[in-house]
């Protein structure tokens, strides 16, 4: 009989974890610039930038 992976599971759930929590704190961070910004206008989330590699000013989309 196998031995179980007790690392790997405590990995698996800390992973787990963690995704969880990152999918409150963006659902948070929704609803708070929702309710800052009720014209309609959506903010931009810092995950959804991208740095330039080249040095250049990066924009939104949307904003051109």
């Amino acid at each position: 009989m196998a031995k179980p992976n007790y690392q790997f599971e405590k990995r698996q759930r800390d992973l787990a974890k963690k995704k969880k929590q990152e999918e409150k704190r963006l659902q948070k961070l929704a609803a708070k610039s929702a309710a800052a910004d009720p014209g309609g206008i959506a903010s931009v989330d810092s995950s959804e930038v991208t740095p330039a590699g080249d040095g250049s000013a990066v924009t939104p989309p949307g904003s051109e």
